[in-house]
């Protein structure tokens, strides 16, 4: 227990530490594309194709399987102990990817709106979980403190265990490196960002230690270890009239994180385009909305054939790793910043060992699974990062262009009523 509530508090200072890299590349370069555009300003144009190239198919499907994800919490509920037909689910991912989608390709203030409000929900039931968990351990003090007595008493974990409860403990701390892809929209980015960084992922550390002392406060390490769903085990232990709050709740919680991943997705599309690394339609905005609806569309569609097989979801593990391999890119571009253009106005600057720190933790991540537990996978997600360089070559390089595009993307042009985007897009939001 000890090791493990270590490890929980470990990881959320390494995504502390990440945020804070990520904080001084979001108020030092304000735009749309999070770590596209800060790998392209300190790395070059081709490490930044190659982020894109990765992301366009891997944050997709990512979001295919949070969508089923969703279809599935949302829909079992009806089936009792028999599982959901497929069919079912999947269209309901479909509805829920669009619903999104075109919300966020509508409004940049109603999704917004709507992922205030899904936080909300989700720090309410992490707050139930916490606070049941404070009240037992104060009621039945004596049972509950001699759990936690000998914490570091069991045998201590190899190596490769403790790296990959790390992967699992980063994972559940991933998000914070959304932030900067809403920064050419958001109001006073200088200030903000930093803000929201210093004050969201301290607590959200603190909500993670205090649910998993609950958890530990109720259930022994090994019914944790064997339950498939430890908030579900819990609910049904210590509030068995209302346990339906828990699944419900994680359906809520998915779908917070499914509407923040398409708005960013659709940002990151956006700021490609707008660098010549994706068709030029993809840049352009909607002439009401002023929000880039085309990136939405491009990317709700590659988000929907994912989830049609969804056997392809699979495919998803091989990029696992290439998350922290960009994360690595993004804290080395700071560095090479700092370095090459130290008269950049840098409204917060990160202490400079943190970046080196942070650059070193992305490629142990990146090396360790390949090292401890060596599988094709890795091969073939390296083959597909490479197979970038046989779009960039011909299209980005030598400008390879084919003039029959132009008239079909005028005519999209038209049907969306969106225009080529002049600066930032007007509109903005807090």
């Amino acid at each position: 227990m000890g090791i493990a509530l270590t490890i929980w508090t470990a990881s959320g200072l390494v995504s502390l530490m990440g945020a804070l890299c990520y904080a001084e590349l979001g108020t030092a370069l304000p735009f749309s594309g999070g770590e596209y555009s800060h790998i392209k300003r300190g790395l070059g144009s081709l490490p930044a194709f190659v982020f894109i190239w990765t992301s366009t198919f891997n944050k997709p499907a990512s979001n295919a399987a949070r969508a089923l994800l969703f279809a599935e919490y949302a829909t079992q509920p009806f089936y009792g102990i028999c599982p959901a037909p497929d069919v079912l689910k999947k269209c309901l991912a479909l509805a829920v990817l669009w619903s999104l989608g075109i919300l966020n390709g509508l409004s940049v203030k109603m999704s917004v709106w709507l992922q205030a409000v899904f936080t909300l929900l989700k720090m309410m039931a992490l707050s139930v979980i916490a606070v049941g968990g404070i009240v037992l351990l104060v009621t039945r003090q004596k049972e509950s403190l001699a759990r936690f007595e000998d914490m570091f008493a069991s045998e201590i974990p190899s190596a490769s265990q403790v790296a990959e409860a790390f992967f699992q403990g980063l994972y559940a701390y991933g998000g914070w490196w959304s932030l900067n892809y809403m920064a050419e929209e958001m109001k006073h980015p200088s200030r903000n960002i930093p803000l929201t960084v210093m004050t969201a992922v301290p607590a959200v550390i603190v909500f993670y230690l205090l649910v998993n002392i609950s958890y530990l406060t109720v259930l022994t390490p090994k019914e944790i270890v064997s339950s498939v769903a430890v908030a579900v085990t819990w609910a049904d232990r210590v509030i068995p009239s209302v346990a339906w709050i828990i699944p419900l709740s994680v359906a809520v919680s998915i779908f917070g994180a499914l509407n923040c991943s398409m708005f960013t997705l659709g940002r990151l599309s956006y700021a490609g385009s707008q660098s010549g690394h994706l068709p030029l339609l993809i840049s352009m905005l909607n002439v009401h909305s002023y929000t880039p609806a085309p990136a939405m569309i491009f990317s709700t569609i590659i988000a929907s054939i994912f989830i049609i097989p969804s056997d392809l979801i699979m495919l998803t593990n091989y990029f696992g790793f290439s998350a922290w391999l960009m994360i690595g890119l993004t804290c080395a571009s700071l560095i090479v910043l700092r370095y090459r253009e130290p008269h950049l106005h840098r409204p917060y600057k990160v202490f400079l060992p943190v970046p080196f720190m942070m650059v070193a933790m992305s490629f142990f991540l990146v090396l360790a699974p390949i090292v401890w537990s060596p599988n094709m996978q890795y091969a073939y997600a390296f083959l597909f990062m490479l197979g970038s360089l046989l779009i960039y070559l011909p299209f980005i390089h030598f400008k390879l262009h084919f003039p029959f595009l132009d008239k079909f993307t005028c005519h999209l042009q038209l049907l969306l009523e969106v225009c080529p985007a002049d600066g930032p897009a007007e509109g903005k939001c807090e």
